[in-house]
This record gives structure tokens, C-alpha cells and sequence, in this order.
């Protein structure tokens, strides 16, 4: 109870108000009007005499936490490792974000990166981005921590194009292709000229809406997404698998419950699939495999030898082995950047998990484009203690949030709609005036 006790100077609430705020929103997945009620609820339950602070106090506690984060010193060195991507809204806004982490703070094999492990070191909204822009904000960012040793990111074209063109002026950086968006795009390949595979999908996507209001629900398919549909894929062959085992045990188990003639007529055609799916399967593992590998053993020389030793059981036909044989290649050439015993990073989930959970928190807000709450990039990474709070609270002035806001992102979608509807509202208003008077 003596974080509730400590009051920041010019405030109303205690540090311990806006650390259980921030708390419940970071951690706790909950959004910010939930919050207030969250906490205004465990005051009742625990009647505890304490005031419930607004879900726009809250707003503001987080916006500052943000800006606390994104522009309190870094540590210069020369190991830190950059991880960018794009992130868009309603409107022609993008925003660059890069969160950084030392290649010193992280352990191999391990854990992949969260939240907590980054640090935000730019967030850079524009209204046009292309590789001479990126490469700008790349070069902007070097105050703050050096030049980087590695940027880990996808291969956009934008991004793409900024970053060799920042390497070019510093080649002590070395830029990483992130191997889930690589394994993602290796896997379209091969399925996208299967026309086995596009009959299956197409299939799939044709049985849902007939079983879903019949006895055999249990046994639709799942959703098929139209995005990075080819990084989700896994449902759907699991799916395809346990289903066809199910039909298979039917003949020597049956259920009463079910009709045999409309399990065949609904589910037959997946029979037909028994080995694209075996082959499917096999490419499945090796690229999840080789994710896994990436993300724990990190890219360092002589890591595809090791990698050859976990992929050659799982490729049995020729489709697995020549797939296997292309990842290998892949990880040796991004390998060959490391530096003995380096061991860079290959895997970039951590921000793309940062950005989803970003747009859960500004739910209907992102309608209006980008707005402060994108400050709550700042505010979900690295760690949250209560002196973080505190210091964030004691140097951080709302005027500041307001400045950086004005600066940085100008006037919102939603700002801007406003005004146009207020001119609007009044011509309305004057016509009706004329139209009594009349």
C-alpha cells in the first residue's frame, strides 16, 4: 500500500493509481474505460476509501509513460540490434517504428524476445515513405544509440530500399531478413502453383457454411485469412489431418449421432487429399522447425550445420527436401554476417506482436488515423516498475505529450472531419434561420 501513499508533486492521484492503471492495460490485455471500472470495482470489493481515477486520466498516464520511454536516454553501443517495420492506419499515414535491444541482453538458445526485452527508439509517422525516407529516419535515429550492429526487419519495398541504402553508409550493420516473413514466402511458392492445393482450400472454404448449423459443427474447418494467409496456414492443415483420422476411425468406432451418408457427403472429398496433405505436412514442419531454430539459436556461423541436422528427418519426398535444401542456403548466407562467436538475431515477431497489440488499444481511435495513443508503442515495451512510473510521472508534463503530438503527427483524421462537419453544421444553421425569417 505505499505506492497508494506516494503522490507525485501537482498531482491528484498516487503513483500506486496510475501503476495499477497502466498495469491493467499493458498486462492484463484490458482497455482503458475497462480499466477505470476494473479499478473502481476492487475499491468497492476491497472497500478501500481510495478515489477512482477516469479512463481519460488513464489516457494520459500512459501517453506520458510513453514519451518517458521513447525519449529517455540509451546506452550507447555498438551492439544494439534495430527492429523496424511499418504500421498504417485509416488515411495516408504511415508510421516507422524501430525498437532496439542489445545482442549483450539476450541469451542463445533461449526464449524469443518480449515486450519488456525493447526498447522503443523512434516512432516516426509520415504521410509518404519510400527508401530515401526510411533511410532518413535511420540515420536520425543514430544519436540515440550509435550505429547499429544489426537491423532486423521484413523486405517491404520501402523498407527494403531504405535500409541497404542505410547499410551502404555504414557497412559495420548488417541487415537480417526476418525468417518467419522468408519461411512465409518460400511456403507461397510452393502452394500458389498447386493447383491440388487451391482445390483443397477451395474446398475447405465451401464446407464451413454448409456443417456449421448441423450435428457435424465440431468438425468445420476454420476461417481461411485473405492476410499473410500463407504465415497461418497450420490451422488448416491440422485440421485437414484430424479430420480425415476421424473419418477414418468412423467404419470401426461410428456414432450414433452421426449419419454415415451425410458425414460422406459433407467430409468424403478429403479422402482424396491423403498424400498432398502428408507432403503439406512435411513442409509445414520444416518451416516451422526452421523458424523455431532461428528464433532460439539466433543467426551464428556454422548455424545451418546445425539446422541440416534437425530438417534432414523431417524431409521424406522430394518437395520437403528441395524446400529444406533452400532454407539451409538461406540461413547460411544470413549466418555469414555473424561475427565469431556472434550470434545475430533472426526473428522480428516481437514488434509485429507490439503493433497488433497497439491497434487492440486504440480499438475504434485508429478510425480516426493515427493519434497519441500511438505513444502507447512506448508504453508497451521494456519494463513497467513502479519507479518507471514514478520517474515518468515527475519528468514528464502533459504539455510535453501535447508537443510532441503537434509536431510529430499534425492534425488526425478525426480532427479533421470535425472541422469540416462544424463548417458545415453552421452554413446549416444559417440556412435555417433564412428559411424562418422567410
Amino acid at each position: 500500500m505505499a505506492a497508494f501513499q506516494a503522490v507525485v508533486p501537482y498531482h491528484t492521484y498516487t503513483v500506486g493509481h496510475v501503476w495499477f492503471f497502466v498495469s491493467l492495460v499493458l498486462s492484463a490485455a484490458t482497455s482503458l474505460r475497462g480499466a477505470s471500472r476494473v479499478m473502481a470495482l476492487g475499491m468497492t470489493f476491497f472497500q478501500l476509501p481510495l478515489p477512482v481515477p477516469s479512463w481519460w486520466a488513464g489516457r494520459w498516464w500512459l501517453l506520458r509513460l510513453g514519451y518517458y520511454k521513447l525519449t529517455r536516454p540509451k546506452e550507447q553501443a555498438e551492439d544494439w540490434v534495430w527492429i523496424v517495420d511499418h504500421t498504417v492506419q485509416m488515411g495516408v499515414e504511415k508510421c516507422f517504428v524501430i525498437l532496439g535491444v542489445r545482442l549483450s541482453a539476450v541469451s542463445h538458445p533461449a526464449r524469443g524476445l518480449r515486450h519488456e526485452d525493447v526498447e522503443p527508439i523512434a516512432l516516426c509517422p509520415v504521410r509518404q515513405s519510400h527508401g530515401e525516407v526510411v533511410s532518413q529516419q535511420l540515420e536520425d535515429s543514430i544519436e540515440k544509440t550509435g550505429v547499429p550492429r544489426e537491423i532486423l526487419g521484413d523486405q517491404g519495398s520501402e523498407l527494403k530500399a531504405g535500409v541497404e541504402s542505410f547499410c551502404q553508409h555504414h557497412p559495420e550493420t548488417s541487415y537480417i531478413y526476418d525468417i518467419k516473413h522468408k519461411t512465409a514466402v518460400v511456403l507461397a511458392h510452393e502452394l500458389e502453383g498447386d493447383p491440388r492445393w487451391q482445390e483443397f482450400t477451395h474446398l475447405a472454404a465451401q464446407t464451413k457454411p454448409r456443417v456449421q448449423q448441423t450435428a457435424l459443427a465440431f468438425l468445420a474447418p476454420p476461417k481461411q485469412r485473405t492476410k499473410a494467409r500463407y504465415m497461418n496456414l497450420e490451422s488448416v492443415l491440422r485440421w485437414g489431418s484430424a479430420t480425415l483420422r476421424f473419418l477414418d476411425r468412423q467404419p470401426r468406432e461410428g456414432s450414433p449421432e452421426l449419419d454415415p451418408h451425410h458425414l460422406e457427403e459433407k467430409r468424403g472429398w478429403l479422402t482424396g487429399f491423403r498424400e498432398p496433405l502428408t507432403v503439406w505436412h512435411e513442409l509445414l514442419q520444416i518451416i516451422a522447425a526452421t523458424a523455431s531454430f532461428v528464433r532460439t539459436h539466433g543467426l551464428s556461423r556454422g548455424a545451418h550445420r546445425t539446422l541440416q541436422k534437425i530438417l534432414t528427418p523431417l524431409a521424406q519426398s522430394a518437395r520437403p527436401k528441395a524446400v529444406s535444401q533452400h532454407l539451409l542456403t538461406l540461413v547460411a548466407e544470413q549466418s555469414f554476417q555473424a561475427k565469431h562467436p556472434e550470434r545475430l538475431l533472426g526473428r522480428s515477431e516481437v514488434i509485429e506482436s507490439v503493433l497488433g497489440k497497439l491497434k487492440r488499444l486504440e480499438q475504434d481511435q485508429a478510425k480516426g488515423g493515427f493519434t497519441g495513443l500511438v505513444l502507447g508503442v512506448g508504453a508497451l515495451v521494456a519494463t513497467t516498475t513502479r519507479e518507471v512510473v514514478q520517474k515518468a510521472l515527475e519528468t514528464v508534463s502533459t504539455k510535453d505529450v501535447l508537443d510532441w503530438c503537434k509536431q510529430t503527427l499534425g492534425q488526425s483524421v478525426q480532427a479533421k472531419r470535425k472541422a469540416a462537419f462544424a463548417v458545415h453544421d453552421k452554413t446549416e444553421q444559417k440556412w435555417d434561420q433564412f428559411r424562418e425569417a422567410g
